[in-house]
């Protein structure tokens, strides 16, 4: 550094050398060896910002050490736009290396639908998350305890004759008999959501549930049901119109309207049945609802001195075929693909 035009030649240098390497990456990962090389100890920017202070001049040292600054800046800079580019080339790369073509489904003939439950069920879900609510799930094959018991009705409770229950045979001999079950509703899966969830807690639970019914045009022993829950602080029964006036309106058309009637089950106090009205005035019945009982909310684990919620429920077949104007229900499950194929 014995002059102010060397200094002025050895940084042009070190800079050029430098924009030169960050070109010649070719990926992120090579321009951050790069980026390691001129940021360490022996690079040459560093070697010479350690001779500033062989400079005597004060003024010529600092006229060097801006020269330096802007250097370092410049070559910053060019490390940041490189980088901007091969992360967006790599990410294109990736892109296109896992898409999928997917024109033969769309070219192609189709050789199947979505059943017409199925497809109630996914509107259904769709709805009720644009309002608010998470999807939950849980097992098919319960016990009693959360079909029953955690629901308000112990074994000596009448409602429970309003089950006609497929119980399945102990595992073991030491099993109590009756105590596991294929689930007669999707109730159960509402403690198991509140033993898990911590309130506010806003969730639909769809599924398949069991009893033992003779099949008919509105019967089947396998059917599908959705439960709703909300847990919150302040929750009223005002709360609960207000969601089933709005998933009316939102799943059948603002022609429908809904309406509450008094009505009685174990785990909600009050209780209601709700019905909704066609555009033509006729009502249709469509599922249960109430607050729910603080014995549920504490089998939930859920202080109900503090939150209060409510549920709803109804079958989901039952939307389907109202939805569809399907006289039999059964004819939903034939499988005769004269009547799934208007569905598809």
């Amino acid at each position: 550094m014995s002059s102010s035009s060397t200094l002025a030649s050895e940084i042009s240098q070190a800079q050029t050398e430098a924009l030169s390497a960050i070109a010649g990456a070719l990926d992120a990962a090579g321009l951050r060896s790069v980026q390691a090389e001129l940021a360490g100890k022996k690079s040459a920017l560093t070697v010479l910002r350690s001779q500033l202070g062989k400079i005597q001049d004060a003024e010529e040292r600092k006229s060097a050490g801006q020269a330096i600054h802007a250097c370092a800046q410049t070559i910053e800079a060019a490390i940041g736009e490189r980088m901007a580019l091969l992360l967006a080339g790599e990410r294109a790369q990736q892109v296109a290396s896992e898409a999928m073509d997917l024109s033969e489904f769309v070219t192609a003939k189709r050789r199947g639908s979505t059943h017409i439950v199925t497809q109630a069920t996914q509107r259904l879900e769709d709805v009720f998350i644009g309002l608010g609510f998470q999807v939950a799930e849980g097992p098919e094959v319960e016990t009693d305890f959360y079909n029953f018991e955690a629901l308000n009705m112990p074994k000596t409770h009448p409602a429970r004759s309003e089950f006609d229950t497929m119980f399945i045979e102990p595992a073991s001999a030491d099993q109590e008999p009756n105590s596991v079950l294929l689930r007669t509703h999707t109730s159960p899966v509402q403690i198991r959501v509140m033993q898990s969830w911590k309130p506010p807690i806003y969730a639909v639970m769809p599924g398949r549930v069991f009893r033992r019914d003779t099949p008919d045009a509105t019967h089947m022993p396998v059917f599908h049901q959705i439960e709703g829950i909300v847990v919150d602080k302040g929750i009223t029964f005002a709360h609960l119109a207000g969601i089933i006036e709005a998933f009316t309106k939102a799943f059948f058309g603002n022609e429908f309207t809904s309406r509450l009637r008094p009505s009685f089950f174990p785990f909600t106090e009050p209780s209601a049945e709700f019905d909704i009205r066609r555009a033509n005035g006729a009502w249709i019945e469509l599922g249960g609802c109430g607050m729910m009982h603080p014995n549920v909310l504490r089998a939930g684990g859920i202080d109900p001195d503090e939150y209060t919620g409510f549920a709803f429920g109804f079958g989901i077949d039952r939307m389907a075929k109202e939805r569809h104007n399907v006289e039999d229900i059964r004819e939903m499950y034939t499988n005769d693909l004269r009547f799934l194929r208007q569905f598809s």
